[in-house]
Parts: structure tokens; C-alpha cells; sequence
């Protein structure tokens, strides 16, 4: 099977999450400033998670370019790394609406849940991309695995989720500090992927 269909049913996915994602900002009640205080930390975490979205959609995109065989075992690790991602719209939505609670401060639960699917969404991430390597004829010299090189990102990724769950039941704070920085280290465009694809043609 080509990768084309796998990055199109992807893509409509990720289009859906965002949308379901958006539809969770409610219309503040009010026409004053003061109305919009509520909903300010509710789209401070929506910007967040659009951020990664984004990022995964960018690198999702580059990873199936990179390579020119997909097998059953690609698409069930590409589905479960949507699974992950589906997610993103609830746990979003219940650490904003804790937050804009009187308390005005992260609960401990909904942050730690929230890094539980951050975490398992990259573990999920870095399965597709071993399924993706195995299946090349090249195995692990193949264009893709050659490109992709030690990943320091996508194996620190998952310890910094960890350590920021743990954090959530002490400081929540610490937790959303964490949850910012890998968004940071990611955001800074990553191109071995795109300059192997450019190395070849």
C-alpha cells in the first residue's frame, strides 16, 4: 500500500481533532473585559495543544514521505498514535475548565492526565516510526532510519512528560512549564527528514 492514503485518512483526523478542540471555547457571558478573564486560561491551553497538533501533523507528514512502503503493522501503529491524539480535545478542555474554577490554579489531576496523553502520544510516535523503518526494504539503513539518526528528541520527549506528571501532585505549575518546554524544543523546525527527501531527488 502507498503511504498517500495513510497521510489523507491522517490528515482528516487531525482536522477533526483541532475542530472538536476550537468548539470547546465557549462564548463568554458579558460584553466587558472582564468577561473574557475566565476564558483566557482555557485558550492559553487551547494554543498549547493546537501547537502540538501541529507539530505532530508537520512531522507525521515528513515521516510518511520518507518512506515508500506501508504495511497492516504501519497502519495499526498510525492508528494508535491517533488514538492519542483524539484525546487531546478532552483532557485540553478539563485542565482549562479546572484552572478558570475559583481556585484559579491547575488541578493536579487533570495536568497529570493531561501529560499521561502527551506521553503515550509520543511513545506512540516513536512505535510508528520503528513500524515505518522495519517495513522498508532497508530496514534500519534505510533513507528514513538514516534521517532520523538517534532521535534525541523523541527519547527525551517522554522522559520530560514523565518527570512533569510526577510534578503535577507537588507543583502543577512545574508541570505546565514542562509541557511548554518540549513544545519549545519541538517547535524549532526539525528538517533531517526533508533533506534526506531533497539529498535523494
Amino acid at each position: 500500500m502507498e503511504s498517500n492514503r495513510v497521510e489523507a485518512f491522517s490528515d482528516g483526523v487531525f482536522a477533526i481533532i483541532i475542530t472538536i478542540m476550537v468548539l470547546e471555547l465557549k462564548v463568554p457571558h458579558g460584553s466587558d473585559w472582564a468577561a473574557l478573564q475566565p476564558v483566557v486560561p482555557i485558550f492559553f491551553n487551547y494554543v498549547l495543544s493546537f501547537v502540538y497538533l501541529g507539530i505532530y501533523w508537520n512531522n507525521h507528514h515528513h515521516l510518511l514521505k520518507a518512506c515508500g512502503r506501508v504495511t497492516g503493522g504501519v497502519l495499526w501503529a498510525n492508528l494508535h498514535l491517533l488514538f492519542w491524539l483524539s484525546l487531546f480535545p478532552f483532557v485540553t478542555a478539563w485542565l482549562g475548565e479546572n484552572y478558570a474554577s475559583p481556585a484559579r490554579t491547575f488541578a493536579a489531576v487533570p495536568s497529570a492526565l493531561y501529560g499521561a496523553v502527551l506521553l503515550l502520544a509520543s511513545i506512540a510516535y516513536l512505535i510508528l516510526q520503528t513500524t515505518l523503518i522495519n517495513a522498508q526494504a532497508e530496514g534500519c539503513e534505510s533513507q528514513l532510519a538514516l534521517a532520523l539518526g538517534n532521535d534525541w528528541k523523541g527519547k527525551l520527549s517522554p522522559i520530560l512528560y514523565a518527570i512533569a506528571i510526577a510534578s503535577s501532585f507537588i507543583h502543577p505549575w512545574i508541570a505546565g512549564g514542562i509541557y511548554v518546554l518540549v513544545a519549545l524544543i519541538w517547535l524549532v523546525p526539525d528538517r533531517r527528514i526533508e533533506r534526506a527527501l531533497l539529498a535523494d531527488r
